[in-house]
């Protein structure tokens, strides 16, 4: 199997990037006074002591809530409404067909159920290709 057609889990190369390497000593070089060069222009325009106050500002102390409701709107107890019966609950009654129009249910293609008023309806279903 070639590495190409694997995914990334197999790689082998390492998922970890390594610390930075440079082509030659002097790139190396100007990396390191780019560097020192960026600090000291932080630390002229202040922007280090800036970040530092920033950052005790935002050690300040967790603000604690209180839920109320304002004075006058408390609610101590809703009482339930009254409809004066009591006990079970009675269940409705289960739908029957209790006419006498429908002579029975045919199946039609598959289970495909039809409703058969008539005689003639019942032959024409039951002749039918299956």
């Amino acid at each position: 199997m070639t590495m190409h057609l694997c995914g990334p889990a197999l790689t082998t190369t390492g998922k970890r990037k390594g610390k930075t390497k440079f082509r030659n000593a002097d790139e190396a070089r100007k990396a390191r006074e780019l560097d020192a060069s960026w600090k000291q222009l932080k630390t002229s325009w202040g922007v280090e002591a800036e970040t530092r106050r920033r950052s005790k500002a935002l050690k300040a102390e967790p603000l604690t809530y209180t839920l109320s409701a304002p004075p006058g709107r408390e609610t101590q107890h809703v009482k339930s409404r009254d409809t004066g019966h009591t006990g079970a609950v009675r269940t409705a009654d289960i739908p029957q067909y209790t006419g006498t129009k429908i002579k029975g249910i045919g199946t039609m293609h598959k289970s495909n159920a039809v409703p058969i008023f008539t005689d003639d309806e019942a032959r024409d279903i039951a002749s039918m290709r299956r």
